[in-house]
């Protein structure tokens, strides 16, 4: 593929308008308008990279069947709730927030009562009280995906793993 000079400057500039000022020792995000997202999240030298293992929901209710989604904490919205706040106990522990997450992936397991679809719309009802807040307003770059299943059978709907930096002191 070959890129023209001139819409190459063009989408230089246009990046470097929409994109938060920053100096270059800071970590800079690309979030389009409107977005829940970050397009790109750029983090220069003199930071470090800490990687969160995939997380799922705890057993919320022990009486509940086994292998049923109620075990985990019910709908996927409630699931991942329960994993966001898992997310920010992980982040605590390396003196981080959710603020510091710049990279994260969603793995979504087909609901029943989606009728084996992931339920996108409700893991983004949990995302939105985390993540472009008026407390917390940064948005990490993210992949949500759909997979056949997660560890622990039947029951998780929602792992997530994610990447987050932090000022070499």
């Amino acid at each position: 593929m070959r890129i023209y000079p001139a819409i190459h400057a063009l989408a230089v500039a246009l990046t470097l308008t929409l994109a938060a000022p920053a100096g270059a020792d800071e970590v800079t995000r690309y979030v389009p308008e409107g977005a829940f997202i970050a397009q790109s999240v750029v983090v220069p030298a003199g930071f470090e990279t800490i990687y969160i293992s995939g997380l799922l929901p705890p057993h919320h209710d022990q009486a509940g069947p086994a292998g049923s989604t109620a075990r985990y904490g019910g709908t996927t919205e409630a699931q991942a709730d329960l994993v966001f706040k898992r997310l920010e106990e992980a982040l605590a522990v390396q003196k981080l927030g959710l603020g510091d997450v710049v990279m994260m992936r969603v793995y979504l397991a087909g609901d029943p009562a989606q009728n084996g679809a992931m339920d996108f719309a409700g893991m983004m009802a949990a995302y939105k009280r985390y993540f472009g807040t008026p407390t917390q307003p940064n948005k990490p770059a993210r992949a949500t995906i759909q997979v056949a299943g997660l560890v622990g059978g039947p029951g998780p709907l929602i792992e997530i793993e994610a990447q987050a930096v932090r000022r070499v002191k």
